[in-house]
């Protein structure tokens, strides 16, 4: 496995399947990073990107059927890291992405590269 990143990362979570939640949990805290916040529907996630104290966002780009992208856009302008999950291939905006299905190894990887201002690896 990479190495963790120096710093132990607030993470917000937006993510409409359950399961994928409680496994990325579980990562990220086996990594050594705290989740602060979850949602499952978009206007959940809005409001957390905006008011929410993390320093990294995990966005699945479907939620409920529903672009994350406001939700990506609200954090970055806030100076939030952004990691994008999907599986359904890569979006088009430069994000570092995180395909699914995924284990630790690879989030780990995405976690390294969004922290260091790289592309998805």
């Amino acid at each position: 496995m990479s190495a963790e990143p120096v710093k132990r990362l607030r993470v917000l979570i937006a993510e409409d399947e359950t399961l994928i939640v409680c496994l990325l949990e579980d990562m990220l805290t086996q990594l050594g990073h705290t989740v602060v916040g979850e949602a499952r529907k978009l206007h959940t996630a809005l409001a957390l990107a905006k008011t929410g104290d993390y320093d990294l966002a995990i966005l699945d780009v479907n939620l409920n059927g529903r672009s994350s992208h406001p939700v990506a856009q609200i954090a970055r302008e806030r100076g939030k890291r952004v990691l994008l999950a999907t599986g359904y291939g890569r979006p088009e905006d430069g994000a570092v992405v995180l395909q699914k299905p995924f284990g630790i190894e690879a989030l780990s990887r995405c976690i390294h590269a969004v922290i260091e201002g790289g592309s998805s690896p």
